[in-house]
């Protein structure tokens, strides 16, 4: 009893910080993103934009963001995190690491998406004389949103296990009560508590995502 008594308003609130981390990196990263995964899509070879060297140097910058650990790059951009947010510490600090690690993943989850849409359709709304924003917005986003939607569910996810991590060094949120409550105070109970906790909560996620994609298929 005494056990629970103490976890449970520990769990909450370290809860709450790992979901507004979650929620607000999400959002803003969606954002940058969405676009950013469109202009690739649309400025590869044979698509409606093509513009093979702007493709070629966004791509690049892309994967060279994705390949940094994000470990490493929540410390190499603790001067950036301090100049946007006044300090490289908290949960609202361990966003701007999350939003500049997600936006490139995200871009090319977009990119994917939009690659399986028919090419068919694309054709046909030229031939009927739209515009490239009138094939984006009125056949590819459409058409791709199912797909979309799952893959914004994986980057949730994967975003709730960074945030864990963004918890070790000062971020707040599950990862840090793991960290300061059960690795350093030897409680391997609390340690227990917070990993279920975070198997729920993507459990969670998963489900809202599959169910959200699901009714966006019209096909």
């Amino acid at each position: 009893m005494i056990f629970i008594n103490e976890i449970i308003p520990l769990l909450t609130k370290a809860l709450g910080e790992t979901v507004y981390m979650v929620l607000v990196s999400m959002l803003i990263a969606s954002i940058i993103g969405v676009p950013l995964g469109v202009l690739l899509h649309t400025t590869d070879k044979g698509q409606i934009l093509e513009s093979p060297a702007l493709n070629k140097i966004v791509g690049s910058i892309v994967n060279a963001l994705r390949s940094i650990p994000f470990i490493i790059l929540m410390v190499a951009i603790i001067p950036f995190t301090r100049f946007l947010v006044g300090s490289a510490i908290g949960t609202t600090a361990a966003i701007v690491p999350l939003v500049v690690a997600s936006i490139p993943f995200i871009g090319r989850q977009v990119e994917t998406s939009l690659k399986e849409v028919p090419a068919g359709l694309v054709e046909a709304a030229l031939s009927m004389g739209a515009t490239p924003m009138q094939i984006i917005s009125k056949v590819l986003l459409p058409e791709a949103m199912p797909s979309i939607v799952a893959q914004l569910t994986t980057v949730i996810i994967a975003l709730v296990g960074e945030s864990a991590m963004a918890g070790a060094i000062g971020g707040g949120g599950l990862g840090d009560l793991a960290i300061r409550y059960g690795y350093q105070r030897f409680r391997p109970e609390v340690m227990l508590a917070t990993v279920v906790v975070l198997i729920v909560l993507v459990q969670l996620v998963q489900f809202l995502g599959n169910t959200l994609a699901k009714r966006l298929n019209k096909r």
